[in-house]
């Protein structure tokens, strides 16, 4: 068996797809098997990936699902997943030839396995910038948030699978198509330690039409996802100022999802009452920019 599964979400980017799939077939490694969840593209995309595994240059991996989102996407990869380690790679992005090659090494070279929820590397833009900043020499291991203390921008998380199949899936909501993906790497990390390396895994091209770019949009169209991961973050981050502005943004899910009892369920309802007044006022702010 492989040692990794590398996964890809995609939803009718069949025009993106074959950048990805070159970068595969130039890895100097190919301990690792490509798993394709399609949730329910309409653009070909079946049909291009049959004539890939024609090809048998890589070993690829083909599943159809009805259009959910992304985050029910990963609930079919992880369901699936056999291989020790997976990593999800976007459609719109590719992975440097010698990717997987130094995955496989720092995970072999990574003393006392067993205790940690997986590792994490580097994001870079075409042009070889770096994705926010690098990981702190001094920072080799610690949970989602500490690494979040000390970085900015996008890491790529490469998890166990053994250790992502203790947790509960995703949610999946019903008209709703986003639940932030980051809440399965702090609940995991806040249980056994994710290792740190500067090691780059992943080229970045982030789209018009991608999550990042449509960020506020997704708050107003996916509330009960979003409510859901900010009580989860809650749970997890403690310190005042991450706390005030995700009871924010609580607050404002809340309002999104028409049911303002959201924000005091499972939370500590005393703190959502005292800054309701602010997340109203932060709500109004979502609107501003969804309009611009």
């Amino acid at each position: 068996m492989k040692t990794i599964t590398v996964f890809t979400p995609t939803f009718n980017r069949a025009h993106l797809l074959p950048r990805l799939y070159d970068s595969l077939c130039k890895q100097t490694l190919r301990d690792f098997l490509w798993l394709i969840i399609d949730d329910g593209s309409s653009d070909g995309t079946q049909e291009l990936v049959k004539q890939w595994q024609a090809e048998n240059t890589i070993q690829i991996e083909y599943h159809y699902k009805e259009n959910g989102g992304m985050h029910t996407g990963h609930n079919v990869a992880y369901k699936r997943i056999k291989t020790e380690l997976n990593v999800c790679i976007d459609s719109d992005d590719y992975m440097p030839k010698d990717a997987v090659e130094k995955i496989v090494r720092f995970w072999n070279e990574l003393e006392n396995k067993q205790n940690y929820s997986g590792f994490v590397g580097l994001d870079i833009t075409e042009d070889g910038a770096i994705i926010g900043t690098k990981i702190p020499e001094d920072l080799k291991r610690g949970s989602y948030l500490d690494l979040y203390e000390r970085v900015t921008g996008d890491k790529k998380f490469v998890l166990v699978t053994e250790e992502v199949k203790k947790y509960p899936p995703y949610p999946e909501y019903k008209n709703e198509k986003l639940v932030p993906l980051g809440i399965l790497y702090i609940m995991m990390g806040a249980k056994k330690d994710f290792a740190f390396t500067n090691d780059i895994y992943c080229v970045v091209e982030y789209q018009e039409d991608g999550s990042t770019n449509s960020i506020f949009k997704q708050y107003r169209e996916s509330p009960l996802g979003f409510a859901y991961a900010r009580k989860v973050i809650l749970k997890y981050d403690r310190k005042f100022i991450s706390q005030f502005k995700t009871y924010l943004h609580l607050i404002s899910s809340s309002i999104f999802a028409k049911d303002i009892s959201l924000a005091f369920k499972n939370v500590n309802p005393v703190k959502s009452l005292l800054v309701l007044p602010f997340g109203l006022l932060f709500h109004g702010y979502i609107i501003m920019k969804i309009k611009t």
